[in-house]
């Protein structure tokens, strides 16, 4: 019989998890199906990994890794699928936004179709503040036009894949990840499964604005080479307006005998040319600390307490 791997990423879950544990075993165990539950807690400061604990000594399907600290939601995915052992793994959050429900429909896919992976998305943002929804919506329109990847809009990280296709991300090892562009760089037959938006069975988000916004920053960056090209175009349109302005400066001189005049006109465009040259240089930063922090080789996480000795502790 195969196996399904269920990789839940935690941080400040301590109230979902008991009502998450209960619903995703009940929909698992009328898949007839052996499963195990992977648990990643990610340096939680609340009660999460006491919950873990619990869970783990009465259900010895359930496995859980508990980070030293907080080292972000992309790494505890990772971290689960370094350490998913099922023919089949599903990455899942614990607030239930992921419906469990649709488990077995995603099952039943892969097992009757030519399908490497079944991935959901969002029909609608039902419950999200207006402003948040646009700018996502935004998000997902500017990143398809200038990456090579395709990332579909309201894309959730709850998929359900195939093994060879874990393994394929696995081999990713790069520190700056961004999954939603990693699981459409490795490429692999993909079915779309939409759903109505769920909101949060208990708990509060732990995505403010600020992080979205520079997690897709992150997404941007990590995918495309257009930000680099826009500064780059940026100093060769400035270099040829200056070189105009220069010339008609010198003709104004020679045929009208016109002083350059204007301080606050000069003022004004020498301040936008150093905004200017500063924000291609912010760009070119992005990028340095980018490879600054994949040369130093640091561990994607380290886990500091798991009632597995099998697992991966630190990669």
């Amino acid at each position: 019989m195969k196996t399904i791997s269920v990789i839940v990423p935690c941080y400040n879950e301590q109230e979902a998890l008991p009502i998450f544990y209960n619903e995703i075993t009940q929909v698992l165990s009328r898949c007839e199906i052996t499963y195990e539950l992977i648990f990643v807690d990610d340096g939680s400061s609340d009660n999460t990994l006491p919950e873990l604990r619990a869970l783990s000594e009465k259900d010895s399907r359930v496995v859980y890794l508990s980070f030293s600290r907080n080292f972000g939601k992309e790494a505890a995915m990772f971290a689960g699928f370094c350490n998913a052992s099922g023919d089949y793994i599903a990455i899942m959050d614990a607030d239930l936004q992921d419906p469990p429900a649709l488990l077995p429909e995603m099952l039943k896919i892969l097992e009757s179709e030519d399908y490497d992976s079944v991935a959901t998305r969002r029909v609608s943002r039902k419950g999200e503040p207006p402003v948040r929804s646009w700018f996502a919506r935004k998000f997902y329109q500017l990143i398809n036009r200038i990456s090579d990847v395709d990332i579909v809009d309201g894309a959730r990280d709850f998929r359900l894949m195939k093994k060879s296709m874990v393994e394929a991300i696995v081999a990713m090892n790069e520190y700056n990840r961004f999954s939603k562009g990693i699981f459409a760089w490795v490429g692999f037959r993909t079915y779309w499964l939409p759903y109505e938006n769920i909101e949060r069975v208990a708990g509060e988000t732990k995505w403010s604005f600020w992080k979205l916004t520079k997690y897709a920053i992150d997404g941007i960056i990590n995918f495309s080479q257009i930000p680099l090209n826009i500064s780059s175009w940026f100093g060769i349109v400035m270099t040829l307006c200056s070189f105009l302005f220069m010339a008609i400066i010198i003709i104004r001189k020679l045929i009208f005998g016109d002083p350059v005049a204007g301080w606050a006109s000069t003022i004004c465009i020498i301040i936008f040319i150093s905004g200017l040259q500063l924000f291609c240089i912010g760009i070119m930063g992005q990028y340095l600390a980018k490879i600054y922090l994949e040369t130093k080789h640091r561990p994607h996480f380290i886990v500091c307490e798991s009632n597995s000795d099998t697992i991966v502790k630190v990669k």
